[in-house]
């Protein structure tokens, strides 16, 4: 049986949020990092405040980057130990890095 498409989604949102903890934190550094298509990477970053995280876009629209300012719920101890199981889930590579 395959993964939901609710699952995938939540999953996808956590491993972005994570992905931007680390430093990658703009959406072509998010793309290289996934091979995640530019709309998809727009979209996920637009839901992640559904997960009451709270991502903000600082700095200059060419040289800025999202950061993770609130975790909410979420347990940022508990993603680092578990984003390889969202990456392998998720399809990504994993360690991922940054290219841009």
């Amino acid at each position: 049986m395959g993964v939901s498409k609710t699952r995938t989604s939540f999953y996808r949102r956590l491993y972005l949020a994570w992905l931007i903890n680390r430093g990658i934190n703009n959406v072509p550094a998010i793309q290289a990092a996934t091979g995640m298509p530019r709309r998809t990477a727009q979209d996920t970053l637009n839901a992640i405040h559904e997960l009451d995280i709270a991502c903000v876009f600082e700095g200059a629209n060419k040289n800025g980057g999202y950061e993770i300012a609130d975790w909410g719920p979420i347990n940022p101890a508990w993603l680092e130990a578990n984003a390889g199981r969202l990456a392998e889930v998720l399809e990504y590579p994993f360690p991922p890095t940054p290219t841009a």
